[in-house]
């Protein structure tokens, strides 16, 4: 069998933000090693870039050395060096990141036809650039609802990972895996893409579209199908919740028959269980994002602020007010690094 002449095939940017999640950068870049090794010539090579040049510091603390600079790279766009995809790599605390240099580093790599991903909650970095305005996207479901009332134009999905166009993102954690093998098969087809797999000790290449969560069903431990069903119609009414009898009325079962199985089943009342998955919504909102607290209120589907802020002390025994100040105290200490 003839083999093609060792020509790289892509040249990928991992651009770090502070705090990136080491899982997601080190499935991506593994995932690429692998397929080189496989083909037998580095088809895909790869270096690491931050605003500064400097090493950046990942969530567990770890740093990493980079290769370049964001001079560097706008440099680079016109040169030899130029990429073919930029990737951007960030984890928590992604919404204080606000770079305007970065942001328009990304436009002009977009509008010149490289392809522009995120790994992780790199889509928040994206969305701020203003680049996925009527796009669809992906982002780790911990940060979707924080990231869909912040960018209602950007289409975000629960997904692994989304392709829209030139667009490449990922929802974090071994997602950022699927997505390369989505684009290695893209590049070379499936046999190579089995062959990774097979490297990886990966027994399937998952769809796009797969869940990020486990299903209901595992998650919560419960096996009745009525009260699954309810709970998936709970979950998708959070800002307007239906009344008990709307829901009876969709699962074909009585106010009493669902009151009886909630207690069976999740040890509280259907109304008790819809009002602590809305608290948790508006926990995330609440950490995420900086919504005015009203804002977080009606997004969750509380009629007053008074309301909601009685309802949140009750279960987290702390004001909304409280827990936003104790992110902010959190997000703003120091971290205490070991020099490199």
């Amino acid at each position: 069998m003839t083999i093609k002449p060792p020509v790289k095939k892509r040249t990928l940017v991992f651009f770090l933000i502070p705090e990136f999640t080491l899982l997601p950068f080190s499935a991506a870049v593994e995932t690429l090693r692998i397929a080189n090794r496989m083909l037998g010539y580095k088809a895909y090579d790869w270096r690491l870039t931050s605003a500064d040049g400097q090493k950046v510091y990942s969530s567990s603390g770890i740093a990493l050395e980079v290769d370049s600079s964001l001079a560097d790279e706008r440099r680079n766009l016109s040169g030899e060096q130029r990429p073919s995809m930029v990737l951007i790599c960030s984890g928590i605390n992604v919404e204080s990141f606000n770079n305007k240099s970065v942001f328009a580093f990304l436009r002009e790599t977009y509008n010149r036809g490289v392809s522009v991903g995120s790994l992780c909650t790199g889509a928040h970095v994206l969305a701020q650039a203003g680049l996925l305005n009527g796009k669809r996207c992906a982002i780790h479901w911990e940060n979707l609802p924080g990231f869909a009332e912040a960018f209602p134009r950007a289409e975000v999905y629960a997904d692994l990972y989304e392709v829209d166009g030139n667009l490449y993102t990922c929802a974090g954690g071994t997602a950022s895996l699927d997505m390369m093998l989505n684009l290695i098969g893209q590049d070379f087809g499936e046999t190579l893409v089995n062959r990774v797999c097979e490297q990886q000790l990966t027994d399937r290449v998952r769809n796009p579209h797969d869940r990020q969560r486990l299903p209901l069903r595992a998650r919560l431990g419960v096996q009745n199908n009525k009260v699954l069903q309810i709970i998936e119609l709970m979950e998708s009414n959070l800002s307007e919740p239906l009344s008990l009898i709307d829901i009876a009325d969709s699962v074909d079962l009585s106010r009493r028959q669902i009151e009886r199985l909630f207690s069976q089943e999740m040890g509280r009342s259907p109304a008790r269980y819809y009002l602590e998955i809305r608290l948790d919504r508006a926990r995330h909102l609440l950490v995420q994002s900086s919504m005015p607290i009203v804002e977080v209120a009606v997004a969750c589907g509380f009629v007053s602020a008074s309301h909601f802020s009685k309802c949140y002390r009750e279960v987290y025994n702390r004001s909304p007010q409280q827990e936003r100040a104790e992110r902010k105290l959190v997000s703003n200490t120091p971290r205490t690094l070991v020099p490199a």
